[in-house]
């Protein structure tokens, strides 16, 4: 592997009209400091029980993904201990600094990755540091675990593989119980970290599905601090979507339903957004309370003009998803019929954005038009106008899932026999429709 640099000759004067002539210069890494399986210069050198040295990160990946042979030799790997090579590390940066006048940086010396006795010695002293009722020995340990998760993807795997967001998660549900206010820090903190460790193992999940966490968790939502909102929502969306227990334990609570709803129409970051969809998605699928709640705190409002607006498929397919479960009850149907950008903009999400889309897209749909109370079927008008009865018909020809097929048929069927009574336009021409907002 080469490194190339091109530099420009001045006169011998120093003067600006330099004679334009250049060298190039070729500088070769030499083989010996190169990763033989990326062939790249090693930045953290280590060998295997086979001799071989290899750089960590790469390595790494090779064992990670089920290979016990040494790439190389093809030996089998009677441990796969990875010693640190100092010798090959020390010569490597001495070469760099020997051609660093040719562009080259000195590699850092390598931190130490972290071990699964560094990570239980201070689990211990934080389990001891909570019984006290210690915020401050509490804070430096939880300072100190969120640094080394930052300092590498290995760090953040060993903190996690070693029961870490367990005892985190019982000293969160120990200190709410104590109280919210005094131990704000701490908390905030703790819920922080714990979101850096997400899928949740089951000793986690009861601890912060436990009523005192999540009253604690409802306190953060309403609360102004930005930071801890994001955690909070991170943490319920991950709760409410592994057991239906935690579901109605959230569903309980009755101020959660507002900073849901603030978190969507003040956004934080995208990943917020989301898992603030997420909850109140669960939510609204198993309570017919919740979707008409929603539905009068104007989230359907809401969610529309998200998907006028948004080009994220991920928060379109859960804003679809959200609005197909509150149009389940009459007051969620009853706030769309009365928004004039409703059906256009279903019919525009019925194709071109995912399958899962368009399945919530459909159902939608078809719930509107299917319980229209008024004689004059002023939806199905409606959606013939904006191009509803040929996307339809366009579905079911390249085809859909079982359930959509049976829906979109239905929708046909229904809409057919208003087709005499209107003319279709592009369902994308929104120029003559007004927004509400």
């Amino acid at each position: 592997m080469n490194f190339r640099w091109r530099e420009g000759r001045r006169g011998r004067n120093g003067d600006k009209k330099a004679v334009d002539e250049s060298i190039n210069l070729e500088i070769t890494i030499p083989n010996h400091f190169r990763c033989p399986i990326s062939l790249d210069l090693m930045k953290d050198p280590v060998t295997l029980s086979t001799g071989i040295t290899y750089d960590r990160e790469s390595i790494e990946k090779w064992t990670e993904a089920g290979n016990q042979t040494c790439p190389v030799t093809n030996q089998p790997l009677t441990s796969v201990e990875q010693i640190p090579n100092h010798t090959i590390r020390r010569m490597i940066q001495d070469w760099c600094v020997a051609n660093s006048s040719y562009g080259i940086d000195r590699i850092p010396t390598p931190r130490i990755p972290l071990a699964p006795f560094q990570v239980t010695e201070m689990l211990s002293r934080f389990k001891a540091a909570t019984n006290r009722g210690d915020q401050d020995g509490c804070l430096l340990l939880v300072e100190k675990i969120k640094t080394l998760m930052k300092e590498s993807e290995r760090n953040r795997r060993c903190i996690v593989e070693n029961g870490t967001c367990a005892v985190l998660s019982a000293s969160f549900e120990s200190f709410a119980a104590s109280s919210f206010e005094k131990n704000v820090k701490i908390l905030e903190q703790i819920l922080a970290s714990v979101a850096w460790m997400l899928p949740l193992d089951s000793e986690a999940q009861s601890f912060l599905g436990s009523p005192i966490s999540l009253r604690c968790m409802e306190w953060f939502l309403k609360s102004g601090d930005i930071m801890r909102r994001r955690s909070t929502v991170l943490v319920l969306r991950e709760l409410v979507s592994v057991d239906d227990l935690y579901v109605l334990a959230v569903a309980e609570i009755d101020g959660v339903i507002e900073p849901l709803i603030r978190l969507i129409k003040e956004p934080i970051c995208p990943a917020s957004t989301k898992a603030s969809l997420m909850v109140i998605y669960y939510l609204v699928s198993t309570s017919s309370q919740h979707k008409s709640k929603f539905a009068k705190m104007g989230l359907v409002s809401l969610l529309i003009e998200i998907l006028v607006d948004s080009s994220d498929r991920s928060i379109c397919e859960k804003a679809l998803a959200v609005l197909d479960e509150i149009f389940g009850c009459e007051e969620g149907r009853q706030v769309a019929y009365s928004h004039s950008l409703t059906m256009p903009v279903l019919v525009k999400k019925l194709i071109r954005v995912s399958v899962l889309a368009t399945e919530f897209a459909v159902s939608a749909v078809w719930k509107l038009c299917k319980n229209e109370i008024r004689e004059e079927g002023c939806v199905l008008l409606e959606a013939l106008q904006v191009g509803a009865f040929q996307k339809i018909l366009l579905l079911l020809q390249i085809g859909c899932a079982d359930r959509t097929k049976e829906k979109s048929t239905e929708l046909l069927k229904l809409l057919n026999s208003h087709r005499g009574r209107s003319e279709c336009i592009e369902s994308v021409d929104f120029k003559k429709l007004v927004r509400p907002f």
